[in-house]
């Protein structure tokens, strides 16, 4: 994107009124420029590179689309973000850090004066504010990766990040774009350029979504508290297009909490609220609507983590679009979650939540990897790892690696090691299916017999449990720092396990089924003495 070209076309700039907006009075202009098909490559628009018409630019709160010479005009406030949606059939060039360069600050004075440095004064709006974009070929079926949390707190725990996580997908040839879903870094935001460098390795296009530990602490209001992830990431929201996919990157950290004035609480502004409706106008009833935020929309624990009516609201646009998923992280573990009628959800069937397990895993604690990084194994028993959407066509599929491991690995199967034979036990196989749900079944059986029906039965995983006792009961410390207490796992099931059996070795074979048709088997054994 240049903010300057050859081709030059007057722009009107006035002031139409002076309005107070969000604490901050600010003097309305109107941005114009082209939006053009840039088939040189070099964002510029050249003689003979035409505009684009119906394409959607955005301040952030307004959309307005493209004429048919590739022309727009959008009202701007000394506070903007201008970007464009991009279409379909369309790329956006990216930075060193793989950046889409999709978007253009206007901030004249500069971020206020805060603890980590804002953006800096951009000075008058320019005259043509214009994007290029270049023409591609997208297929309706591809890959997406998805990173929960990196949260690094030092430049150490960047480096863990770089070597568990990254260092697999380098150079990978297997997805289009990667999407970090918030928490990028840990309080420190002098470390976003090294978690940059980091997730750029991986070569592809990434988008970052604004969690609340990248946020400016001493920001006294929340259009204020993203000033120094605008500065490095651009907008906190946004929308662009893939396929017959729609994606949109929403903030939905709400700080101060309103509530009582400090700490955040998961929400929208209404400014928010009216991008993602004048934005969804845009959008084909057909396509796929994947929305990206850090904090679930799932209430959980035992707080009240997201604002009930901005839930709502978020409902009530997505109703018309018979085909949704919402992903979020944050909580450092995996879920999923499905919303009916009875929760809010006004659409076709259920809305499909997935609450991505994170790349940092339980905040980089515990004894060493095979990668001699932190094993980090998250409170609900999963092993710190990264996601895919899997894109097919308007529909989906998810799959989640395990850091360090092989892609079959999606189970971790608890067996006692003996058991007594034909006296009373109550020994069973516990089985933590790191990426399963409530609409999932598992199924075992025994040395090849007949395949039972195992029950749901959500509770502490076994190994995060003897993790705590080995912390408690020890008298030499575990390497590494002390894990998370564990937390209800969504994704166990159980039964008991046969001791009338002969002596000796015998092996348990589970069979898990999603609900997307999907099957997945592991193995484990036990004695009978």
């Amino acid at each position: 994107m240049k903010i300057y070209r050859p081709i030059r076309r007057e722009l009107t700039l006035f002031i139409v009124m002076s309005t107070f907006f969000l604490g901050s009075h600010l003097n309305a202009q109107t941005a114009n420029g082209y939006v053009y098909e840039d088939t040189n490559n070099n964002q510029e628009m050249d003689a003979g590179e035409k505009g684009i018409p119906g394409i959607g630019v955005s301040n952030g709160s307004d959309v307005v689309k493209t004429k048919s010479d590739g022309s727009y005009e959008i009202p701007v406030s000394d506070d903007n973000i201008i970007f464009v949606i991009k279409p379909t059939g369309y790329a956006l060039a990216v930075n060193e850090y793989q950046q889409p360069q999709s978007y253009y600050i206007h901030k004249p004075n500069g971020s206020p004066k805060m603890d980590f440095t804002g953006v800096a004064p951009t000075g008058p709006l320019p005259e043509s504010i214009d994007f290029g974009l270049i023409p591609q070929q997208e297929d309706n079926n591809y890959d997406i990766i998805l990173f929960g949390d990196p949260q690094p707190y030092t430049l150490e725990e960047v480096s863990h990040f770089n070597t568990a996580i990254v260092s697999e997908l380098v150079g990978t040839k297997d997805y289009k774009f990667g999407i970090s879903l918030g928490d990028l870094v840990g309080n420190d935001l002098t470390l976003f350029y090294p978690y940059l460098h980091s997730v750029s390795r991986v070569g592809l296009p990434w988008y970052h979504v604004y969690g609340n530990h990248d946020m400016n602490f001493d920001a006294e209001t929340d259009n204020m508290a993203d000033e120094t992830f605008e500065a490095v990431f651009g907008p906190a929201n946004y929308s662009f297009n893939y396929g017959k996919v729609h994606y949109i990157i929403i903030d939905d950290v709400y700080y101060p909490d309103p509530r009582d004035g400090s700490g955040y609480w998961g929400g929208f502004r209404e400014d928010q609220l009216e991008f993602l409706e004048n934005d969804l106008k845009l959008v084909p009833k057909d396509y796929l609507v994947v929305v990206s935020l850090h904090i679930p929309l799932t209430d959980f624990g035992s707080g009240d983590q997201f604002r009930d009516e901005d839930r709502e609201a978020l409902f009530d646009l997505l109703k018309k679009f018979p085909n949704t998923i919402s992903l979020s992280a944050h909580t450092h573990f995996q879920m999923h979650d499905f919303f009916g009628k009875d929760r809010g959800w006004k659409g076709k069937d259920v809305h499909h939540h997935y609450n991505v397990g994170t790349t940092s895993g339980d905040w980089y604690s515990g004894s060493d990897d095979s990668y001699g990084t932190p094993n980090s194994r998250m409170r609900d028993g999963t092993p710190k790892g990264y996601a895919v959407l899997k894109i097919k066509g308007n529909d989906y599929e998810f799959d989640y690696k395990v850091s360090g491991a092989d892609w079959s690995e999606k189970m971790h199967i608890h067996l006692p090691r003996v058991v007594p034979q034909n006296r009373r036990s109550r020994a069973q196989v516990i089985v933590n299916f790191f990426q399963g749900s409530s609409k999932d079944s598992l199924f075992y059986r025994v040395d090849g017999g007949e395949w039972m029906p195992m029950r749901y039965s959500p509770m502490h995983d076994p190994v995060i449990s003897k993790v705590h006792h080995d912390w408690e009961y020890n008298y030499t410390l575990p390497g590494g720092k002390r894990p998370s207490f564990p937390v209800e796992s969504t994704h166990i099931w159980r039964a008991g396990i046969p001791n009338d059996l002969d002596p000796g070795k015998h092996e348990v074979e589970i069979m898990a089924k999603d609900f997307l048709g999907r099957e997945y088997t592991g193995k484990a054994s036990y004695l009978i003495r």
